[in-house]
């Protein structure tokens, strides 16, 4: 039996750095789940042990690579839809007669990924997370591309909201699904995920920069627009859409995604879980002792789901689910809370910024093409917040918890000092440390999210919670278009909100570090 292990461990891949790392108790069986204690579920409890045993038995593979990118695209797509439609409503607005309600492609962007992020969230945790995670993507390209052909205003905010309503589901599914395949000592990675987020926006700022500067594409003004010499913002349309395309496309051919473990562990398909979890093991040479016996051996799972799955009834056990316990309850709204905030100071300090920053010359001397490079420099810069945020999380003393006060009160700071910029070289300074900053809470708030939610209505919690965060950015684009903004006041306001956010991630009651999720 000793030379058989010895065998097995022989054949057995060496993923590298992130096989070594630490955060959980090596000897798997005797880990917590994060919400043990909590649920009121004898038979989930004793399952989801066995289950989050299994991972762990066969740890890190080439497939949790695969599901890394993939699972990143969405991630990518989130923040390219966001900065696509800022970046083209200008140009747009311009061949359109400048008829119409200028911030309307931002409205309609938030809107679209509001109902996304409920309609894809909810409905993952009804019909599975595989059918909203191979579909989300492919209506955003679609959409994204049928936009840049819009003939009037009007229909580029709807074709815009399409686009939003397919992305709206990707950070709900993203890490969810990759949640509900990583091993407990590898769920730092779920932070790591959200390097994807600047990725996409550094991509956005590239593929703006190459189509709204040259002037053969791009009008000088509204009087004389016609559609053959703007046709820039087009390019940026199509060309997203097609690269949207082609990652919709690989999510179905690299990885044939099976349902995740955890999900058929609340719907009792015990057999089809095994079935998946075997499967990974035995291509990738990893040892699995998890049987359906043992499953079936722990009893019935009975709150995941309603007696009907496709009812109204169905809905309301997953929203009571998200309020089991009275902890559980406070995790819940403190987590809406939280999305809420930064949803409101995110958008509005860059609503606020450019008028202010304008007011006070940091923007004399600076042409297209320098405005375009600070963009794509800054985007870049926001690609490294959460490879450090993902470290931090990991250190015992920081957790998720002091990781997210960290970014938010040194966010806070720049925020504060940002006050005092007034040349275009002090301008693109202190918006890559923001972009660095912000992204330390944002990655790390993205991961803690589904960590702390029941995994059986997890996508409905995170669904809500940035559908919190949706709704506080149509409100900032309303203010945009009443508000005074060239005063210091909401730049203020807006870091005393990641004060808040610091606060409100101290008194988080669950702590993921050195546990697993549930």
């Amino acid at each position: 039996m000793a030379t058989e292990e010895k065998t097995m461990d022989n054949k057995q891949e060496d993923p590298g750095f992130f096989e070594r790392d630490v955060g959980i108790n090596e000897d798997f069986g005797d880990a917590e789940e994060v919400l043990a204690l909590q649920d009121l579920d004898p038979a989930l409890n004793a399952k989801m042990h066995l289950v989050n045993n299994a991972i762990d038995e066969i740890g890190w593979t080439n497939y949790h690579w695969k599901l890394f990118a993939l699972n990143g695209f969405g991630y990518a797509v989130d923040s390219l839809i966001l900065l696509l439609q800022s970046n083209i409503s200008g140009p747009a607005f311009k061949e359109f007669g400048e008829v119409g309600y200028d911030n309307a492609q931002t409205i309609a962007t938030y809107v679209g990924m509001l109902l996304g992020a409920l309609f894809w969230g909810m409905s993952a945790d009804i019909i599975g997370r595989r059918w909203a995670f191979n579909i989300s993507l492919f209506i955003s390209s679609v959409a994204t591309i049928v936009s840049g052909a819009a003939p009037t205003w009007v229909s580029l905010g709807v074709f815009t909201a399409l686009a939003g309503f397919g992305a709206g589901g990707n950070l709900i599914l993203d890490t969810t699904v990759f949640l509900e395949y990583l091993p407990s000592n590898k769920q730092w990675a779920l932070t790591f995920l959200a390097c994807w987020w600047g990725i996409g926006q550094a991509v956005t700022g590239f593929i703006c920069w190459g189509f709204l500067v040259p002037p053969q594409w791009n009008c000088v003004s509204a009087d004389n627009c016609p559609r053959e010499s703007n046709q820039g913002w087009r390019f940026v349309m199509y060309t997203s859409g097609a690269l949207v395309f082609v990652m919709s496309i690989a999510r179905v051919t690299v990885v044939r995604l099976q349902e995740t473990p955890k999900y058929c562990l609340g719907t009792g398909e015990d057999a089809k879980l095994v079935e998946t979890l075997q499967s990974i093991a035995k291509k990738y040479n990893r040892p699995c002792a998890l049987t359906f016996e043992k499953l079936d051996a722990c009893g019935t799972v009975k709150t995941a789901h309603s007696k009907s799955r496709y009812s109204f009834q169905e809905s309301a056990v997953h929203l009571r689910g998200l309020f089991a316990t009275k902890r559980i309850g406070i995790s819940t709204v403190l987590l809406w809370f939280s999305w809420t905030l930064i949803g409101l100071a995110y958008p509005l300090f860059y609503v606020f910024l450019t008028s202010y920053l304008a007011s006070r010359g940091a923007y004399d001397g600076v042409g297209t093409f320098q405005t375009w490079r600070n963009y794509t420099l800054t985007n870049i810069s926001g690609i490294f917040g959460p490879v450090l945020a993902a470290w931090m999380c990991n250190v015992r003393f920081l957790g998720r918890r002091y990781t997210m006060a960290i970014g938010a009160l040194v966010t806070m700071a720049f925020f504060f000092a940002y006050t005092t910029v007034s040349t275009p070289t002090q301008d693109v300074g202190f918006s890559c440390a923001i972009a660095f900053c912000i992204n330390i809470y944002y990655g790390t708030l993205y991961a803690y999210t589904p960590e702390v939610l029941p995994s059986a209505h997890r996508a409905t919690g995170n669904g809500i919670a940035v559908g919190c965060n949706r709704i506080m950015g149509i409100i900032s684009a309303v203010v945009a278009s009443t508000a005074n903004t060239g005063t210091v006041a909401p730049i203020y306001i807006c870091a005393a909100l990641y004060l808040a956010m610091a606060i409100i991630s101290v008194i988080f009651p669950f702590e993921p570090y050195g546990r697993r999720s549930s």
